[in-house]
């Protein structure tokens, strides 16, 4: 299909994700760019929460948000935001973590996970684990019924995947996972990585960049890089997949949804026409976001 308006409106302006010549991202230049947000007014309202608090989960910085004005037990929802492991935060992705405790009246724990290149591969890996550890020892802490699921866009969708896998050998069961165009495997030789390889927001030699710099010294096999290449799904927590059209990401999501579905894991599978990287998290340009948020959050009632 062809491109949405508004996606080809918003590469009209971004036509790449970093919009800048990969040879001058240095450290220096790398934390330059995490200070600045372009996209911030269109990623939606902040919305005012009853609750929203900073904490930590043993040593990693956590943002927890509650839309439920009482004090009675949710179920958890864990956020892990994208950024390529490179760039973002808990506080650049603040209006998400407010729309998602809203949408799915659960308590939202937004994770605020160690970056590369100052922290390679498995820092965030271990963080996310942390985290998600911490909620099913700590229940009380978090004011969790125990029905915890993880959820995490693009380089977070990542670590909600290898966090699902190791719930799941640890034997804590998670009630879902959700992946909106995840990275699952850093091998990037699927047909969409050719298709789309640059001008759709995402270019594919971007998304190596990010990959060498969050997992450049990984064994490209190992699950907690590229869950894809695990050898076993079997157990995972059920699963919704969101993937983007026109997104080189877009058939390792797929195809993870489908081998999932093989290994009698149930999986739901939605593909947005038209859509490009990215486009979840900034309601403010794109209806789509507004509807895979929907979608998702319907989802996850259904899991509780």
């Amino acid at each position: 299909m062809p491109l949405h308006p508004q996606a080809r409106d918003y590469l009209a302006v971004y036509p790449s994700d970093l919009n800048t010549d990969l040879v001058t991202l240095d450290l220096a230049k790398i934390q330059e760019m995490r200070a600045q947000d372009g996209l911030a007014i269109h990623r939606g309202p902040l919305t005012k929460l009853p609750f929203v608090r900073d904490e930590r989960a043993e040593d990693v910085p956590i943002r927890i948000y509650r839309a439920d004005p009482g004090d009675g037990l949710l179920p958890v929802l864990v956020y892990f935001h994208g950024g390529g492991w490179v760039f973002g935060s808990v506080k650049r992705n603040d209006a998400v973590g407010r729309d998602l405790a809203v949408r799915t009246g659960a308590v939202v724990v937004s994770v605020d996970y160690r970056l590369a290149p100052e922290h390679p591969f498995p820092a965030a890996a271990d963080d996310a684990w942390t985290v998600v550890r911490d909620i099913f020892a700590r229940p009380a802490f978090y004011q969790s019924n125990g029905s915890v699921a993880v959820i995490g866009d693009s380089a977070g969708g990542n670590l909600a995947a290898v966090a699902a896998g190791q719930a799941r050998d640890a034997g804590l069961r998670l009630a879902h996972q959700v992946l909106v165009y995840p990275v699952l495997d850093t091998a990037m030789d699927t047909p969409s990585y050719r298709e789309f390889a640059k001008g759709f927001g995402l270019d594919a030699e971007e998304m190596a960049w990010f990959a060498r710099q969050y997992a450049g010294g990984a064994d490209p096999a190992d699950p907690r890089v590229s869950p894809l290449r695990s050898p076993d799904l079997t157990g995972l927590a059920p699963a919704t997949v969101v993937t983007a059209e026109c997104d080189v990401l877009r058939d390792e999501g797929e195809r993870y949804a489908h081998r999932l579905a093989e290994a009698g894991v149930p999986a739901e599978l939605r593909r947005y026409d038209g859509a490009v990287h990215g486009f979840f998290g900034l309601p403010g340009l794109f209806d789509q976001a507004v509807e895979a948020r929907d979608y998702v959050a319907a989802r996850l009632r259904e899991s509780w």
